[in-house]
């Protein structure tokens, strides 16, 4: 483990010193980490799997998700909860992500018919979720049309936080670490815990950002101290919750939306103002470091997925979610709105899978029986995610272009992709 810090945190050190000039070249962190992930798991084969399947890659990974949700949570354009156009928003994460978890389930069960309903579903949850990290330009790209930049903004930034307690719920139910072995048990598990964490997460998101008000007002915070208690509060509401038993993913997620609501409610009587960007300036460096260490992994498990060979089935699967499984929901999703068939196309075809599914992964990685179901779900995160990378990455002006023969508008009109913009991508 001491060698993959090393190996980390020097290709960190080594972007950073470049990272000005790999971004003319359009190379970003996450590629950069992943093809050093690849790398040091050629010359590093027989220990993958081990450093994958610790206990140490599990806590670090839940707290990464921990981070990821609280960040995702607070980053709501103009304060709304679901961005400037909540219905589409609704469509998108209401109606067209629970069909393609659904959809995803009957595939797998057609295709990998040895797999129990549990594993399916936990496999749907790992790879649905969409995120922008290896397809940031997409939000930043004129060609496509601001309403589409804004729902895939919104979605993705939404979509992890819903989908965290179904993928505890399957892990459960087909894991090892718990003794819940039926659906009604795996749920008295899960829904006890959802209720703990939704009631932690609020309370203790609503009191960190009063405090800090008060303290604010009371000229009793610096700068530094405020990006500082950001940063804690995530750290903080999933270890109170977690210690309860409760869910510490939809804890940090639910604290980040009452935190971010209560911090900008105006606080003029005592002489504070409502929060700016560079509060949130540290945990979203903090983050982005984090989300580099998840695509070194990846580019591990890439390395593992490749040398034991792969069955088409699950080439099948992985192909399927990156197309008909997005984009057949969201067409049917979007019925009867004011987007055009060709923006609907659009919403669905520029779904890009990267550090949510990453992080999903490593979990179900840990948290399955060692042996094909922990293979299996492990090969389809890498698939699809290296499959999104093609896509969306290289691929995005090409779909872009392809998908919108209009002339380019003002990005001025997107929502900018910066913590104004839920789900805003990251490096």
């Amino acid at each position: 483990m001491i060698f993959v810090l090393i190996v980390i945190t020097s290709v960190v050190a080594a972007w950073s010193l470049v990272a000005g000039r790999l971004e003319q070249w359009h190379v970003r962190a996450p590629l950069v980490l992943v093809l050093a992930g690849v790398l040091t798991g050629v010359f590093t084969h027989s220990h993958l799997a081990a450093t994958m399947d610790s206990e140490v890659a599990q806590h670090v990974a839940e707290v990464i998700l921990a981070v990821l949700l609280f960040v995702d949570a607070t980053e709501l354009p103009g304060g709304r909860l679901f961005g400037n156009d909540p219905v589409s928003a609704v469509r998108a994460l209401l109606v067209a992500m629970p069909l393609s978890l659904g959809l995803m389930v009957l595939l797998g069960w057609l295709l990998l018919p040895a797999m129990p309903w549990s594993v399916l579903l936990l496999i749907a949850c790992i790879i649905v979720p969409t995120d922008f990290a290896p397809a940031e330009t997409l939000v930043r790209d004129p060609r496509i049309p601001a309403r589409v930049r804004g729902v895939l903004n919104v979605e993705s930034g939404y979509n992890d936080g819903i989908v965290s307690p179904l993928f505890l719920f399957a892990l459960i139910l087909a894991g090892t670490h718990s003794e819940a072995r039926t659906p009604a048990e795996a749920l008295g598990t899960t829904v006890p815990a959802a209720v703990k964490a939704v009631l932690a997460g609020f309370l203790l998101g609503a009191l960190i950002a009063w405090l800090m008000n008060r303290a604010d007002g009371a000229r009793w915070m610096t700068a530094q101290s405020r990006r500082i208690m950001v940063l804690v509060s995530p750290l903080i509401a999933y270890t109170v919750t977690v210690s309860v038993d409760g869910n510490g993913f939809v804890a940090a997620f639910v604290c980040g939306i009452a935190f971010r609501f209560i911090r900008q409610a105006p606080v003029r009587r005592h002489g504070a103002s409502a929060p700016d960007a560079s509060d949130f300036q540290l945990i979203e460096d903090t983050n982005s470091i984090m989300t580099m260490g998840m695509w070194f992994f990846f580019g591990n498990a890439v390395v593992l997925t490749v040398s034991e060979g792969v069955d088409w089935s699950i080439v099948v699967v992985a192909v399927a979610a990156l197309t008909v499984v997005r984009i057949v929901p969201v067409l049917l999703a979007f019925l009867g709105s004011k987007f055009s068939w060709r923006e609907r196309l659009m919403v669905g075809a520029l779904g890009p899978r990267g550090t949510t599914s990453i992080v999903f992964g490593l979990l179900a990685f840990n948290g399955l029986p060692e042996g094909p179901l922990a293979v299996t779900a492990l090969d389809t995160m890498t698939l699809t995610v290296l499959g999104s990378i093609l896509i969306h990455g290289a691929g995005s002006v090409a779909i872009a272009r392809l998908l919108n023969g209009r002339s380019a508008e003002p990005v001025a009109t997107a929502a900018a992709p910066g913590h104004e913009g839920a789900g805003a991508p990251r490096e």
